[in-house]
Order: structure tokens, then sequence, then C-alpha cells
């Protein structure tokens, strides 16, 4: 047996080596002919960019592109194309005004002077206030992406193991209700939603760790609908409607018809809650201080803003690209209302939209945020180390789509630990930076650790400016 099998690779060597010098005298052969027919299409190529009018030339794509970008001609010729608004997966590819213009800035001569080792208190506490508050070990906490409105039920439970390794929370988004998820979590928010099945059944409030009612998000508010064939399947058995039947958004949780109806909802939803805290997620919008004291006199725990930054899967290019404020003037305005109002120390703040990177992070903590939601990380930490099973022909994205194909192909166990991977990292990170700033909590974290590199983001924010 041993004699046959390696005389078969001997025997498969050498066919490979005959193989390879035929393709080798191939190519010596007709290398001649590859490069005039080459030559003469570049010359004619070349001939007909110098000599065609404008108006015929294919230089004309290159102005319209910088003229418009790329992009906006995508996104005209899928508007010719169906008729219908435009809903991105992802969010805005605006830039708006950020972090970047803040710096940390420690005292390297009076110390004090911290060891690598020594211990950083990353806990948060959300909803002081509550009977039973939110606590977490590390302050970032995985953001709403909804299952079967977004989300695929292997990454959304992949999601919620990564937040339980991690001591920290993951939101239930805006889709139904996904009891694998809910087991698979340690901490697991759920949101209040604008949908059919929004209110949440008894069962799955006693479930949750924290309730967000959820108004609207940093990418997009208001009703909106999703078509029956992108919806099909589990996600439209757990959300109760019939088989067909497209999902329909509500300007407002179920409910909520009118201002009006708010102190009863609250009533009723803090009777349900069993004292965990109740939070609120907004839309960041010019009328924040309106929204924010309505808030307050609501009771609400928690508040998350979420800025223009947020992203939302198959919202409309209008609502990303042009509705909210970016998150920077969002954190900053909210801090300074609560403070007006005397309401910091009572209600919690979560900040949303935009943050990718652990010095976003910590300079949003450092600027009054208590904690931070991410989404864009987690999810594209997700299929990490698995891009080979769709890449090229797909984008990595379609592994965790609910309406893709290729969400099965998703190894649940792997995608977490790469989720885990990517945020403690993060945090590992931001303890470094606190210990470089001589802090040993985030609690020591304020304005003051921060400097400005220009007027309108020290007008913005408060902090001092990089010169005296």
């Amino acid at each position: 047996m041993q004699i046959t099998l390696t005389s078969s690779i001997w025997i498969f060597l050498i066919l490979c080596l005959l193989v390879l010098q035929l393709c080798l005298v191939l190519v010596f052969l007709i290398r001649p002919l590859f490069r005039y027919i080459l030559g003469k299409e570049i010359a004619s190529f070349v001939s007909r960019l110098v000599e065609d009018k404008y108006t015929q030339n294919l230089m004309e794509l290159w102005v319209a592109g910088k003229r418009v970008s790329v992009l906006n001609i995508l996104e005209t010729d899928l508007r010719a194309e169906f008729g219908q608004p435009i809903t991105r997966p992802i969010g805005s590819p605006k830039h708006f005004p950020g972090f970047d213009n803040l710096m940390f800035s420690p005292h390297q001569m009076s110390g004090p002077y911290l060891t690598q080792g020594t211990p950083v208190n990353m806990k948060v506490a959300l909803g002081p206030k509550a009977e039973k508050p939110l606590t977490l070990r590390i302050p970032i906490m995985i953001s709403a992406m909804g299952y079967g409105v977004a989300l695929s039920a292997e990454a959304k439970i992949a999601l919620a193991k990564a937040a339980k390794t991690l001591q920290t929370s993951t939101c239930s988004g805006e889709g139904p209700f996904l009891p694998e998820e809910r087991a698979a979590a340690g901490k697991y928010v759920l949101q209040i939603v604008r949908w059919a099945w929004g209110a949440r059944t008894p069962e799955e409030i006693a479930a949750a760790d924290m309730l967000e009612v959820q108004t609207g998000q940093g990418a997009d508010m208001g009703p909106v609908r999703i078509e029956a064939k992108e919806f099909q399947g589990k996600a439209q058995e757990l959300s109760g409607l019939t088989p067909g039947t497209a999902a329909i958004g509500l300007a407002a949780p179920p409910g909520i018809a009118k201002p009006g109806d708010w102190p009863a909802f609250m009533r009723d939803l803090r009777h349900k809650s069993h004292g965990v805290p109740l939070a609120l997620k907004l839309m960041a919008t010019g009328n924040l201080e309106e929204d924010l004291a309505a808030a307050l006199e609501l009771g609400f725990d928690v508040l998350v803003i979420d800025g223009a930054q947020g992203g939302s899967h198959a919202s409309s290019s209008i609502k990303q690209d042009d509705f909210g404020l970016p998150t920077l003037l969002a954190l900053t305005r909210a801090q300074r209302f609560l403070t007006r109002q005397k309401a910091r120390d009572k209600v919690s703040l979560i900040a949303a939209g935009g943050f990718f990177t652990p010095g976003e992070c910590l300079k949003a903590l450092a600027l009054g945020a208590d904690a931070i939601y991410m989404a864009s990380v987690p999810l594209f930490s997700l299929p990490h180390r698995q891009l080979d099973k769709v890449i090229p022909w797909e984008p990595p994205t379609t592994l965790v789509f609910y309406d893709s194909l290729a969400k099965n192909k998703l190894n649940i166990e792997q995608a977490a630990n790469s989720v885990v991977n990517a945020i403690a990292s993060i945090v590992l990170e931001m303890e470094e930076a606190l210990r470089a700033l001589g802090k040993t909590s985030l609690n020591e974290l304020s304005p003051n650790d921060l400097v400005a590199l220009d007027a309108l983001t020290a007008e913005i924010t408060g902090v001092k400016l990089h010169h005296n």
C-alpha cells in the first residue's frame, strides 16, 4: 500500500511539472502577439481620449465623479432603476464634526505616575435612581441591531455571547424578541419600539435588565416600511404578522398616538418593569433640550442620545444625511442641559452614533457620557476570519443580515470571539490612556483632561483651547 501511494504521488508531481512546462512554452509563444494586441488597444484608447469631443469622451465620467462623487452617480442610477427611496444598509457616508480636534492633556511633571499594572476601574452603573440599576464591567455596550429587521439569528446570538463574556449588555434592537438571543446573553436591554410588536409581552419585559423606549435613532425616526419578502420566515412568525404582510413602522411605540398619552404609557411601563431602569433613545435634533425636558418630567432613568453618525439598516438616505445633530454637539448639549436642571446625578447618559476608536469613546466619557453604545465595531467584527465564505462575490455583511442567503454560513462561536477581541482591545487601550492621565477610575475623568485644537471645538465642548 505504501509503494502504491508513493508512486501515485510521484506520478502526480511529474504531471504537474509537464503541465507547468507546457504553460511556459505557450506563454513564450503568444507573448509577442499579446503585447502587440495590447499595444494597439492602448494606442486606440489614448487616441480616442484626446480626439473625441468632450460630450462623447469617456473622461466625462471622471469629471462627473469629481463633481458629484461616485456614490452620487451610483445612487442616481438606483433611483432611476427602481423609482423608490434609497435605503442604505449601514449609515451616512458624510463626515460630521467629531472628536478629532480634542486631545488628551496629561500632567507630566506633577504626576501622579502609575505603573502599567495599576488596576483601572471601568465599571459603570446606569439608572442610579432605579430599584435595580444596570451594572456593567465596562462602559462599552453593544448597541441596538434588530433581529429580522436587520440581523440574522446567528449574528444576534453571537453578539449576545460576546456581551456575556465581556460582562456588558447587548440590546434587542427593533426586531421581534428572539428567545435564543436572550438565553445567550448576560445583561439584556429590551427595546420598546415603533412596530406592531413593539409593546412587548410581560414575559419579554420580565427578561430584561433595562427597558429602552425607542422614539428615534441617529439615522432614522418616524414611520417606515419593510416589505414582506425581506422579513419572511421566523422573524415574521415571532412578530405576529400574517405571512405576506409588510411590517409597517409607527411614529411612536404602540399606545402613543399623541403627546398626552405619554404619562399613562410610562406609569404602565414602570409597573411592568419590576424595578429595572427605563431608558429613552432619541435622535438628537435641534429640539434636543425640549425632548430632554419631557423625558425628565416623565421620569426616565437613562437617556440615550444618538447622533447623526449613527447607522440604521435600510433607512432612507435623506434621514441618514440630513436629519439630526452630530454626536459631539448632541452629547455636550445634553450634558449641559442635565447639569442646568440639576438632574445629572439622577439620570444616566449614554452616547451613541459613530464610535469606532478607543480615543473617541474615552473623549465622550470625559465630556460627560456614562457609557457608549457601539454598533459598527461589533457588526464589522462578526465576520472576521470568515470573509472567504462570501468574498469576492458578496460583501462581508451578507454573513450577518437576515435577508441574506449566506447568513447560515456564519460560525457563531468564532464570530462571538472576534467581537470579544475587538471590544476588549478598545477597553484595554482606554485603560492605558487613563493610566497615562494618572487616573485609576473612569469617575476621575473630566473635560479638564482635554484640550481643543480649534476655536469651534472649544466653543462646542467648553474645553479649553490649546493656548492660553
